[in-house]
């Protein structure tokens, strides 16, 4: 025991054989190291395997697949690629080198043949039938055999029986006269082939020949039949005939066959983009200021075409083509030539018609002299311009009235202006039609799809354009006509540039309320601005919404048109004019948000009471702007009972609203009137939209007491009247659908009560 512990072996295991050693000796399973696999179920004729698992097997198992897997990928890990020599019986011992090399050749062999003859079938072998080669039968040059008839099987031929048993004479020795017609010599393959189209055609022939005898036969019988047909026809009496006449169709039937007659929807051509149409309209502008140009230069068409093209030196001229036959007829009579009088017609203007064709023939020659490039031509012209200014060029007949018509029409193409004289120099002095149609073509020729810069020249464009209206606006009298129809194209520039619109439009009403407030704080009042700028506040209006909650430029609008409104005193009737302007586009501003603008009522209001001629009861108070008493107290008080009866209604003229505009006594009443009236449509118009309003229906009591008591009286127009009595109905009829303002109605909440909660069991 001590030797075997020192030496570490294991001692035999008894039972063992005496031969064998220890280390190789298998030990004996423990068996609670055994596993056994068992299975739930027991299928008959199913093998199993692995049963019961020894460790020390499995184990064994496991370090020789590592060894031969894991060890290897251990080996080759860095490595990137393997060398493996496949050469045949490389490490086989048992070869000599000679025995290696005929294998190899013979394998190298081998490959090359399966590589070449893989798609080859049957290359080497030969096929036959009864011992004669297919490809020989195919070429059909040989003597039909025996075997192929099978009536002269057995027999042998004349030529053979007569070379062996004809007694001793030669078959060559006879000729054809001994043969006879019946001896046929073999027929080559070109003439069976021959043969065989011949009879292929002449049965083609016959077929067509059948074909056309059957076709005959058949028109001869339709025409027996149709000859015989009207005598076996039985045609019923009249009564019977109009009784069995079809039924006129109904409503349904006749709509059905309109149905089916109607045409069909033919496809149209495809819808073309903005890009497109902006592209097309541009090449059209283009090429008709091209023509326009060339009329007013005096360059028509037809001297264009008349220059020679230019022609190399390897031109043959084969494509000359005559475009009408000029030969004449000719005849003689009396020994004399005839000539037809179809040319009697061009002899009558021989002279002229001579000269142009001689000045053509020396033009054509002059320019045909040289070489037609176009740069040498322009030099030549510009050279002959410069050395001859004083020779004048020859033009046709009636070029220089078309010369002057297409100097006073309008061009096709503008640049895009660069500033806002660039723009009022395009516009001044032109009709209304003729500056939108100016304005409509820059549009067109700078389209933002048709260049990169056309975007930023467009947006310059709406800025200039507004700026150019502000000055309409201000001149006296004002172009409101103009103005009205620019702002078409200013809307079309806005749906494309809403930034740039909306940033033109707000620097406008800034300054506009930075001048205002400077006034303010340096005078402590501000007078009304001037009609540009009221002009741009309606021209906000319409090129943005106005019902929105908040807009970054109709909510700077509406602040303007309040502080115009509380910090603008009224000091003539040119102030009056224009708050009532301001009025009108507050209305217009708040139509559809129906929103409450007490300055609105309060201006309303002050205008009623500067146009009552007996001062108002203590009932009716005044707020800035306007002035209880004073010199501008009784403004619109009219007290020439002719003026009254003299004036007529009509829209009230912004022209008026210019300080410098003169007026005579006669038309300072008139505009009074008018002011008086427009007031009176602008309360029945705030009577409409706020008349369910609580905030309104505080104001309506001065309203009606200035209205009843004393500009319904009987020293204004009937119109007027007429106008107030309309407005204190439309008062009256909304007081009626008012309805105070009262706290909801609800039912009182009852106070909470201990009472013990009972639970049914």
């Amino acid at each position: 025991m001590g030797k075997a512990r020192a030496t570490g072996a294991r001692p035999k295991a008894p039972g063992a054989p005496a031969g064998a050693r220890g280390g190789r000796a298998r030990p004996n399973p423990n068996p609670f190291e055994v596993k056994v696999n068992r299975q739930k179920f027991q299928v008959l004729g199913r093998k199993t395997r692995h049963d019961v698992g020894q460790p020390g097997v499995s184990r064994a198992r496991a370090i020789q697949k590592r060894t031969q897997t894991l060890l290897k990928e251990y080996k080759e890990r860095d490595k990137a690629n393997v060398f493996v020599d496949k050469r045949f019986g490389e490490y086989n011992s048992s070869l000599s080198a000679e025995e290696k090399m005929l294998r190899r050749f013979a394998l190298e062999q081998q490959r090359h043949h399966e590589k070449r003859n893989i798609y080859n079938l049957n290359e080497d072998e030969e096929l036959t039938h009864y011992g004669q080669s297919l490809a020989d039968i195919e070429k059909l040059n040989d003597i039909v055999d025996s075997d192929s008839d099978p009536e002269e099987r057995g027999t042998l031929s004349a030529e053979l029986t007569a070379a062996h048993f004809g007694g001793g004479e030669q078959p060559h020795k006879r000729t054809a006269q001994q043969l006879g017609p019946e001896a046929e010599r073999p027929r080559s393959r070109k003439e069976l082939i021959e043969e065989l189209i011949a009879k292929s055609k002449q049965e083609k022939r016959e077929r067509q020949a059948q074909r056309e005898d059957a076709l005959e036969l058949t028109e001869k019988l339709d025409r027996d039949w149709r000859e015989i047909q009207g005598l076996l026809a039985r045609r019923p009496p009249q009564a019977q005939s109009r009784a069995q006449e079809k039924p006129q169709p109904d409503a349904y039937d006749r709509a059905v066959r309109e149905l089916g007659f109607e045409m069909k929807a033919q496809p149209s051509e495809r819808m073309k983009t903005e890009e497109e149409l902006a592209k097309e309209e541009q090449e059209r502008l283009r090429r008709l200021e091209a023509e326009r140009v060339r009329r007013m230069l005096g360059t028509g068409e037809d001297q264009d075409s008349k220059a020679p093209a230019h022609m190399s030196a390897d031109d043959l001229s084969d494509g000359f083509v005559l475009d009408k036959d000029d030969r004449r007829l000719l005849s003689y009579q009396d020994g004399k030539m005839n000539v037809q009088e179809e040319q009697s017609g061009e002899a009558s203007d021989g002279g002229n018609s001579e000269e142009e064709e001689e000045e053509e023939e020396e033009e054509a020659e002059d320019s045909g002299g040289s070489d037609s490039h176009s740069d040498l031509e322009c030099g030549e012209e510009s050279a002959e311009e410069s050395e001859q200014p004083e020779q004048a060029p020859r033009q046709p007949p009636g070029g220089r009235e078309a010369r002057d018509a297409a100097r006073t029409e309008l061009p096709y193409t503008f640049a895009a202006p660069e500033s806002s004289e660039d723009l009022r120099a395009l516009l001044t002095g032109r009709s209304v039609e003729e500056q939108l149609l100016v304005v409509e073509r820059i549009q067109k020729c700078h389209h933002p799809s048709l260049a990169a810069g056309n975007k930023a020249k467009l947006e310059k464009l709406f800025g200039f354009l507004l700026e150019y209206v502000g000055e309409l606006a201000a001149e006296d009298p004002p172009d409101l006509r103009v103005i009205d129809r620019l702002v078409v194209p200013l809307y079309n520039l806005c749906q494309m540039f809403p930034e740039a619109a909306s940033e033109a439009v707000r620097f406008v009403l800034r300054d506009a309320m930075h001048e205002m407030e400077g006034a303010v704080e340096a005078k402590g009042r501000a007078a009304f601005p001037g009609l540009d700028v009221l002009v741009y506040l309606k021209i906000a209006g319409l090129l943005f919404p106005t019902s929105d909650l908040w807009h970054p430029v109709v909510t700077p609008a509406l602040v303007c048109l309040s502080q115009l409104l509380t910090k603008c005193p009224v000091l003539s009737l040119a102030d009056v004019v224009k708050g009532l302007f301001v009025c009108c586009v507050f209305l217009d501003y708040v139509s559809l948000s129906q929103r409450f603008i007490p300055e609105l009522v309060n201006f309303l209001l002050g205008v009623l009471y500067v146009a009552a001629p007996n001062q108002p009861g203590p009932g009716c108070t005044l707020v800035p702007p306007f002035r209880p008493r004073g010199k501008h107290s009784e403004l619109l008080v009219v007290s020439d009972e002719g003026d009254a009866a003299t004036w007529q209604t009509g829209s009230l003229s912004l022209r008026w609203a210019s300080a410098r505009c003169t007026q005579t006594e006669a038309e300072a009443n008139h505009t009074r009137l008018s002011c008086l009236a427009v007031c009176l449509a602008l309360v029945r118009r705030c009577v409409r939209l706020y008349g369910t309003l609580p905030a309104f229906h505080d104001l309506m009591r001065p309203l009606r007491a200035l209205l009843a008591q004393h500009l319904a009286g009987g020293h204004h127009p009937r119109e007027l009247q007429e106008l107030c009595r309309s407005a204190l109905a439309d008062i009256k009829a909304q007081e009626r659908r008012y309805q105070p303002l009262v706290c909801e109605r609800s039912k009182p909440v009852p106070l909470k009560l201990f009472t013990p909660r009972l639970v049914k069991v």
